[in-house]
């Protein structure tokens, strides 16, 4: 695991108590370091939840950029 997969995975697994919270929860999956890409999987509540992509774009990645500035996207991936 690369120090940036490091990083990223353990500012999500800072933020997943308040997903658990709501009845959710999120896995990291990866991070595409030339599409600058992190990949997650969502559980729980979050799967059908409308603020999905408002919890991915303005927590998580928010979060993720200020430790890794490389990052430009998070994805929920079905895999």
């Amino acid at each position: 695991m690369s120090k940036d997969e490091k990083i990223i995975k353990e500012t999500i697994e800072e933020l997943r108590p308040f997903l658990n919270m709501d009845g959710g929860d999120i896995e990291f999956l990866k991070y595409d370091k030339k599409e600058k890409i992190v990949y997650v999987k969502m559980f729980g509540n979050c799967i059908n939840c409308m603020s999905q992509d408002q919890t991915l774009e303005l927590g998580l990645l928010e979060a993720i950029k200020e430790k890794v500035k490389d990052v430009k996207k998070i994805v929920n991936s079905p895999i």
